[in-house]
């Protein structure tokens, strides 16, 4: 029988590689979502095309990590996690097609992991994963067998999302809370801005700053950095090298900003988490530098012209700006950005309201 699922792609609101810190972020899905389609066969192949490929690529139920690259290593990945954690996997035919933006920031990689899980477990029969679960075997594929050193913020917030809600998500216990996070009820438009500018997680900068951040803890001699989070900024003060030391005053002053953006956003607060959000910007910016100077110039256009906060989502390097608006100043945030780029001689970026929705699921209805 054919199946169909689903996952979105998802922005951060706020909590920048915090994750594999063990500490705090705040993640919402999007509507763009990852479609797969899998039909079960008898067979020791999965056969897989994407809408954003030309050639269909075979994969051996009993691919190992290094057999396949691309996009196509990712559903590889999941079939191999899924295999080593003793769940079934029947071969057949998948079609994949997604609009979540690829190299933009919005964890198209996590959509395609999770969804792919979905499509082979409902076929198999496994309903039986936790959602937890399925997020490590969604993390294991992106880690182990893509190379990719990513944390678990995407999978969760992929699996797990709800409508009109923020999640909290504390990844030392793997906690997920939901928080309210509607901003149109109070005239608010949550602006996603992308800026065109790709970036490439299994690339070293992403690493660079999970060695710096373990080099932290060990100079803290604590196993991660949460664990010297009631200690506040001036627990960096045993840090031997100085950039070691501003990577992990970011990690430390941001999950501090995740807490702090909760409590505002349950008061229905938009001007305090946009300032939070500025907040963020800046420690990304300036300790964790993983911004550049195409983002920053976004995230401070918005801000010049009328956003109650911007900053840069995603694992840095390029991607996307979130900025929190008030309806009637979007207009002029929206024009304000795009003569920026402009003069700049930069590309021009795409602008849409956004908002939180559901996580991932069945299709159900004819194909």
């Amino acid at each position: 029988m054919t199946v169909r699922y689903s996952a979105p792609g998802r922005i951060n609101l706020i909590g920048e590689h915090t994750d594999y810190n063990l500490g705090f972020a705040l993640p919402i899905a999007l509507p763009q979502r990852t479609v797969v389609t899998f039909t079960p066969e008898a067979s020791d192949v999965i056969i897989v095309s994407s809408d954003r490929a030309e050639d269909a690529e075979h994969v051996p139920l009993g691919t190992t990590p290094g057999d396949i690259t691309g996009w196509a290593g990712y559903v590889a990945g999941v079939i191999w996690a899924l295999r080593q954690a003793g769940h079934p996997v029947p071969g057949g035919a998948m079609s994949i097609t997604s609009d979540v933006e690829m190299g933009s920031g919005l964890s198209s990689s996590a959509a395609l992991e999770c969804a792919v899980l979905g499509a082979i477990a409902s076929a198999a029969g496994a309903h039986d994963i936790d959602p937890i679960e399925q997020a490590r075997l969604a993390q294991r594929a992106e880690n182990d067998y893509v190379g990719a050193p990513t944390g678990l913020l995407d999978q969760l917030a992929s699996l797990l999302a709800k409508p009109s809600t923020a999640l909290l998500i504390d990844f030392r216990d793997l906690t997920v809370t939901a928080a309210p996070f509607n901003p149109g009820a109070q005239h608010i438009a949550l602006l996603l801005i992308d800026s065109h500018a790709r970036h490439r997680h299994a690339g070293g900068d992403y690493a660079a700053r999970r060695a710096s951040c373990e080099r932290a803890a060990a100079d803290l001699k604590a196993s991660s950095l949460r664990e010297v989070q009631d200690r506040g900024p001036s627990a960096i003060t045993s840090v031997k090298d100085q950039v070691d030391a501003r990577r992990a005053r970011h990690v430390l002053t941001e999950n501090q900003r995740v807490l702090d953006c909760v409590a505002a956003l349950s008061n229905s607060d938009f001007a305090e988490a946009g300032r939070l959000f500025t907040a963020s910007q800046a420690s990304m910016r300036d300790d964790f530098e993983i911004t550049t100077a195409h983002i920053d110039l976004i995230a401070d256009t918005a801000k010049e012209a009328g956003a109650l906060g911007a900053r840069m989502t995603g694992g840095g390097f390029g991607g996307c700006v979130i900025a929190l608006v008030p309806v009637d100043r979007v207009p002029a945030v929206d024009e304000a950005i795009r003569r920026a780029l402009r003069d700049a001689g930069l590309p021009q970026p795409t602008i849409t309201r956004t908002h939180a929705a559901a996580g991932a699921g069945p299709l159900t209805g004819s194909l």
